[in-house]
């Protein structure tokens, strides 16, 4: 009896748990169907007057072909750095091995304003001034960890022998890693460019330091969008990106599946 009042509460708290963080959501979902220009909840009809209005924002375009851009760019040489880092770590024995994956992984513990402001004054000592390199460079630096903390679980589970087997069966080194090591760690390479690719599409807290008047991304532009003219434009535009998250997580199911995304599944 006391087991199921406790299963029962669990279940309780989860559910409230779960509602509590939705709830947001949801209001942003709703307000952007708003046919008033403020942020109010539909009360009669829908309107879809402020998904309209998204492409004619003032520098939304550049903003996010910019964030795409420097997103694309970092993961991919997250991707390829923390890979190298990961293999270097798993198979090299490097004496430290430890001590280099918790600096791999220390800008995860850091507040991201910390780093934006020590990257600002690093970037400015060495001289560079321009607002695109800074951007790739931080964000290159905050999405390595998620690539070389992900490669590395992945890297566990893989039977390095099977290289060695591939190349006595005839196949170059090249090939080998193409044919045996990439299909393998394929789940890994997609869970850590997804994580990768958000953590830099949505980062806020370090871009801030290190943009300038021609150079926005997108989470900039939608500050300040909020300090000059707020409406219904914003929940539109934050619907759209929570349903492309959405999206994204449902490939990630229907070609990998979320328990090998999470780790928890083989």
């Amino acid at each position: 009896m006391i087991g199921r009042i406790a299963i029962r509460f669990c279940i309780a708290c989860i559910l409230l748990a779960a509602a509590f963080l939705l709830a947001p959501l949801l209001v942003i979902v709703g307000t952007s169907f708003s046919p008033t220009p403020v942020f109010d909840l539909p009360s009669g009809d829908l309107s879809l007057r402020w998904y309209a209005r998204i492409g004619r924002l003032d520098g939304f375009w550049p903003a996010l072909l910019l964030t795409l851009e420097i997103a694309a760019l970092s993961t991919l040489a997250a991707l390829v750095l923390g890979t190298l880092a990961a293999i270097g770590i798993q198979r090299g024995r490097l004496p430290g091995a430890d001590l280099l994956t918790a600096l791999l992984v220390s800008p995860l513990m850091l507040p991201g304003l910390v780093i934006g402001i020590a990257l600002l004054q690093f970037f400015r000592m060495a001289g560079l001034t321009a607002a695109h390199p800074a951007l790739l460079l931080a964000h290159l630096i905050i999405t390595l960890p998620y690539v070389a903390r992900t490669m590395l679980a992945g890297l566990s589970r893989f039977d390095f022998t099977l290289i060695d087997a591939a190349r006595c069966l005839g196949c170059s080194f090249p090939a080998a890693i193409t044919k045996v090591m990439v299909p393998a760690l394929a789940p890994a390479f997609f869970t850590a460019g997804f994580f990768a690719f958000l953590a830099s599409f949505d980062n806020y807290p370090i871009s801030i330091f290190l943009t300038d008047a021609r150079t926005k991304t997108l989470p900039i532009k939608l500050l300040q969008y909020i300090e000059e003219a707020p409406d219904p434009t914003l929940a539109a535009l934050s619907t759209l990106i929570l349903a492309a998250t959405l999206l994204l997580l449902l490939l990630g199911e229907k070609f990998v599946g979320l328990n090998r995304m999470a780790g928890t599944g083989d």
